[in-house]
């Protein structure tokens, strides 16, 4: 069986989506058919929630009650 990995979506609040290699942890700006880090051919993606950390730092920062 041939190995795969997955694109792992990161959100952010005042930055672009990234993706993420779920084999390597290479980073890219679009999610591409092969991962340009490790050659292994990508097989969907998984989303990560971040943002909401970013956006409870920055509540915490400014102190919003």
């Amino acid at each position: 069986m041939k190995k795969t990995a997955k694109w792992i979506r990161r959100t952010h609040v005042f930055r672009r989506d990234e993706y993420e290699c779920s084999s390597c942890g290479a980073k890219t700006d679009k999610p591409k058919k092969v991962c340009p880090g490790c050659g292994l051919p990508m097989k969907g993606s998984k989303y990560d929630p971040s943002w909401v950390e970013e956006v409870v730092l920055m509540d915490m920062i400014l102190g919003d009650d």
